[in-house]
């Protein structure tokens, strides 16, 4: 078990790139298995972990998958897909998995997959899911950790979220794609790894309107085609490093990247202080200078195009050396402020009620070991060690890696005094 070995208060600058979106990733590569023909070919694919898993589970299912991880290319051939059940062993590491239940229903007529693993972050109910298949006309039930869902032809018809939720959208974009009459979905998720995935649909032969906003039409087709696709750029890596850049007092341009994406991070970053140029796919965030500290913010986590959860623990490490009170209120999962009791360990001053955190920023941080709990807490503490005196350890990095592909190489590039060392 590896950990990563810190020594803080190093300014980052220069130049990084993001790899391709890991949420974008994983369910192309799912929706992959809806092509009964030829071989798809995917780029941009990142190296990691959870990439390395999911090709564990449709290669279970009969695809046959080729990555080239130093190209970052997979080839996928989905032809003899005939395995309808997804196990507890394969399925436990991710949630994202549970995206097979749609292409096997739309292609085999049967599903049996087992109910996901992945981070704990509180409850995040594959319910959405479900009621939508069900109310598709599948058949399902549930029975010993698996969902079995069942049906000829999916029909489709007026569905709807009662939030929004990401892997919810994708599934039933692969439900629908086949099914019998139009779908509609109200209460879509936006983000921009659902546009991405309707993206891939479309050009390899789906009819997907309205992606990325709440509202998504689905006319069905009879096939979908292979094709080569491009993945988009990973926005949450990219605002890790927009964040890593204010922690340090650095400058760094981050290419790769669809600034929109990041809008509502851009924002916040303004308000505490930062300069932010954006270019056609860069974006480049200077940190305030000499005796200017970076200043308190108010950050409320919400759906795309809001805040997004998964950069609220690199936020909350820039607040604890910002000046002043920062107020952050998390609505999208629960218990995803494990972070704050290792941001402790490292001098910060941080109270947790309920699902809201106060930080009152503090001069110093000071370098302690510290544990990541899950991929984005992870990524967050390492910001935080960044800025520390002195030295620092996180471990359990095995958590950041199935996010960010040779992190500390790339911090290193940069200029932060980071090794990667066994545990």
């Amino acid at each position: 078990m590896d950990k990563f070995v810190i020594k803080g208060r190093q300014r980052l600058e220069g130049s990084l790139r993001v790899d391709g979106s890991k949420n974008a990733a994983l369910p192309i590569i799912v929706g992959a298995l809806l092509v009964e023909k030829g071989e798809t070919v995917i780029r941009n694919v990142p190296p990691l972990r959870d990439i390395f898993s999911i090709i564990k589970v449709i290669e279970h299912l009969g695809a046959k998958v080729n990555y080239d991880e130093k190209a970052q290319v997979m080839t996928i051939d989905a032809q003899n897909v005939s395995e309808n059940t997804a196990p507890y062993e394969l399925m436990r590491q991710m949630r994202a998995s549970f995206l097979v239940l749609g292409p096997l229903l739309a292609r085999l007529g049967e599903a049996r997959v087992s109910l996901p693993g992945g981070c704990s972050l509180g409850a995040r109910p594959v319910d959405f899911h479900i009621k939508a298949f069900g109310d598709m006309g599948a058949e399902i039930e549930e029975k010993a950790g698996y969902v079995i869902a069942r049906s000829k032809q999916l029909t489709g018809g007026y569905l709807y979220f009662d939030r929004p939720s990401h892997t919810g959208t994708e599934n039933i974009l692969y439900g629908a794609v086949f099914a019998k009459n139009k779908t509609y979905i109200t209460n879509a998720a936006c983000d921009p790894e659902i546009v991405d995935v309707a993206n891939y649909l479309n050009q390899a032969g789906a009819k997907i309107s309205g992606a990325g906003t709440p509202s998504i039409v689905v006319e069905p087709v009879n096939r979908l085609k292979a094709i080569e696709y491009t993945v988009s750029g990973d926005r949450l890596v990219a605002g890790t490093y927009m964040f890593a850049a204010a922690m340090t007092g650095g400058e760094l341009k981050i290419t790769g990247v669809d600034p929109r994406a990041l809008t509502m991070v851009t924002h916040k970053l303004l308000e505490m202080g930062c300069q932010i140029k954006a270019g056609k796919s860069s974006l480049t965030v200077i940190a305030p200078q000499g005796k200017n500290r970076l200043k308190g913010v108010d950050v409320t986590t919400f759906p795309f195009p809001g805040f997004p959860t998964d950069l609220q623990a690199c936020l909350m490490s820039v607040a604890s050396i910002s000046m002043g009170t920062s107020h952050i209120r998390e609505t999208v999962f629960m218990d995803r402020f494990v972070h704050a009791m290792e941001l402790r360990r490292l001098g910060a001053d941080i109270s947790v009620a309920g699902g809201e955190a106060l930080i009152h920023g503090v001069k110093d941080l000071v370098g302690a070991v510290v544990m990541a709990p899950d991929i984005r807490a992870g990524a967050g503490l390492v910001l935080a060690c960044l800025a520390a005196r002195g030295q620092s350890e996180v471990l359990r990095v095995y958590h950041v890696d199935r996010g960010y592909d040779k992190l500390d190489e790339k911090l290193a590039s940069v200029g932060a005094d980071i090794k990667r060392m066994k545990a």
